[in-house]
């Protein structure tokens, strides 16, 4: 029970890293908002946890849907201690040149823009507690870039930066900013940071992995709680690789 009585934002807590993450928080004690712009999974993921969890649709990229997420937490729990912001997006795996603006525009929308978004929303509610604590989910493309995902690894530079620079100038404050670098895993998008979904393809991107596997959604929850939790008092601007070595 390390998120005791805690109150959580998780975006993109309909599948993948995110739900397990809202799942795991939720088990540790803490209520979760399920905020992801899938509703029926999002319902699906709150339901399945129970009294614990609400679902509110957000797109995170629209700065309206982060403000009623958050005025949603506060007037139902009466404060906020966690944003994590875990949803995120990438292009194929494909030659830069070969994807288009429109898909560039919604890969930085999604894994960056939207960390901007969360604090126009979120700080000013955790200035008024005097604490609170953003986690990023970053990537280890934002660490060791893999060829074929050049807007999607940049994008993930970026998140790092944006979480190290956010640490520095809120640790006065005494709110924390910390990242996860998770290797590929078993989400929603690997298909697509793979270019297609083969026995090959997943053979080679095992073989780079030290530990011999691509990453899991507990394997993310399980440093998620760690890094949100009041053991990580006196860290921010961690940005923790859960990759099998990967980037060793």
């Amino acid at each position: 029970m390390r998120l005791t009585d805690k109150i959580a934002i998780v975006t993109g807590a309909a599948s993948g890293f995110g739900e397990e993450i809202a799942k795991r928080f939720a088990r540790e004690g803490a209520r979760v908002i399920i905020a992801d712009i899938q509703e029926e999974a999002g319902r699906r993921v709150a339901g399945e946890i129970g009294e614990a969890a609400t679902f509110m649709r957000c797109d995170v990229t629209d700065l309206a849907d982060w403000k009623a997420v958050v005025q949603e937490a506060v007037d139902v729990n009466g404060r906020l201690d966690i944003v994590v912001n875990n949803a995120g997006y990438t292009h194929y795996n494909q030659p830069m040149l070969a994807v288009d603006e429109a898909e560039f525009d919604r890969v930085y929308a999604v894994n960056v823009k939207a960390l901007y978004l969360s604090a126009q929303a979120a700080l000013p509610v955790f200035r008024a507690e005097g604490r609170g604590c953003f986690l990023n989910i970053a990537s280890t493309a934002g660490v060791r870039p893999r060829p074929g995902l050049c807007w999607y690894n940049s994008s993930k530079f970026a998140a790092i930066g944006v979480t190290k620079s956010m640490a520095v100038e809120l640790a006065p404050e005494q709110i924390r900013v910390c990242a996860l670098n998770p290797v590929a895993g078993e989400t929603p998008l690997l298909e697509r940071f793979m270019g297609e979904d083969t026995p090959e393809k997943r053979a080679a991107f095992k073989a780079s992995v030290p530990m011999g596997r691509l990453s899991t959604p507990t394997d993310i929850a399980n440093a998620a709680v760690f890094l949100c939790s009041d053991e990580a008092a006196f860290l921010t601007g961690v940005c923790l690789e859960v990759d099998g070595g990967r980037c060793v």
